[in-house]
């Protein structure tokens, strides 16, 4: 493991709880001996460090951390000097959105907007700075007491000019099945579009605490996603207007260049709803037809997301037992 417990210290930082433990790093609350300021550590374990494309990527979430400075972004320090490689954040106060939504999944109208819009002014910066999150989710979204939010996680961010850290297409799969992308589905990468479709996705959830995609696995997911239209929110809850649900559909778009191309144009919508006009879509009517029977086409999806996690997992089973 680590090797770390509650007050060692890891250079001029003193650890002081452990927060959360997976597969790959462990999270850390933290002291910064020089400030006197509360910061998360997160250390990888030391079979992470054995391998080269998990270490990679773990250096490649400390790069775009550093590289983003937003108040709506989690803050990444530098250090010139650290005794082994580490990622030392700010610590961030406040609730997960999952946490917010609660066992409904739901919130008022206003305030979901209101989220919404602070999420994409968030990834408006980070796209701008050539940054996709490829994951994001309530899972990734801190919320303060003053509803302002900060997205954490960077651990499968994608990094414009860098260098494609993946094993045969591996990383751009690994997001949460309710949330990903069409695109991602079919092992594409994915660009800033990607990120607004999960906003999407995440707002039909806010509004309507319900998902627009289910089902019993994350196969029958990524199947309804991929075949099928969601509940039309409005079926849902009559109180969403049509201008709102019309937002949502725009933002859910299967194909990337039907879909908002930046957050602004996510974010102009949403504070001028008045000014949307509102489209007579098929996906109004079309989704009582549900699509069932996969074909060769998701199942060849399918594979390219299978073959490499079943390797994945074997070579990390191995650096494990070596």
């Amino acid at each position: 493991m680590t090797g770390l417990t509650v007050g060692n210290q890891l250079d001029h930082y003193r650890i002081d709880e452990l927060i959360a433990r997976s597969g790959m790093a462990s999270l850390f609350r933290a002291i910064d001996l020089n400030t006197g300021k509360q910061v998360a550590i997160k250390l990888p374990h030391p079979e992470m460090e054995c391998d080269p494309l998990l270490f990679d990527r773990f250096k490649r979430e400390i790069e775009i951390g550093q590289k983003l400075d937003h108040p709506g972004v989690m803050k990444v320090f530098k250090d010139e000097k650290r005794s082994r490689v580490y990622m030392a954040a700010e610590w961030v106060e406040g609730k997960l959105l999952r946490r917010l939504l609660g066992p409904h999944h739901k919130l008022p109208t206003d305030r979901a907007v209101q989220l919404t819009i602070r999420v994409l002014r968030a990834l408006e910066y980070i796209h701008a700075n050539g940054v996709v999150h490829r994951d994001l989710k309530p899972e990734n979204i801190m919320v303060d007491g003053d509803d302002n939010i900060k997205l954490i996680d960077f651990g499968i961010a994608g990094n414009e000019g860098s260098r494609r850290l993946t094993f045969a297409k591996l990383s751009n799969v690994m997001g949460t099945p309710d949330y990903i992308s069409p695109e991602q589905v079919k092992g594409k990468r994915g660009d800033g579009r990607a990120d607004l479709y999960a906003m999407g996705v995440m707002l039909y959830e806010m509004l309507t605490g319900k998902m627009p995609f289910e089902g019993p696995n994350q196969l029958a997911v990524m199947n309804e996603r991929l075949l099928n239209n969601p509940i039309p929110p409005r079926e849902v809850d009559p109180t969403i207007t049509p201008e709102l649900q019309e937002i949502i559909y725009r933002a859910l778009e299967r194909d990337p260049s039907n879909r908002y191309p930046t957050a602004r144009e996510f974010i102009q919508d949403l504070e001028h709803q008045d000014q949307v006009g509102v489209a007579e879509r098929a996906e109004l009517t079309d989704w009582r037809v549900r699509k069932t029977g996969i074909g060769k086409k998701i199942l060849g999806y399918v594979g390219l997301i299978l073959i490499p996690i079943i390797v994945f997992s074997l070579l990390l089973w191995v650096a494990r037992k070596a």
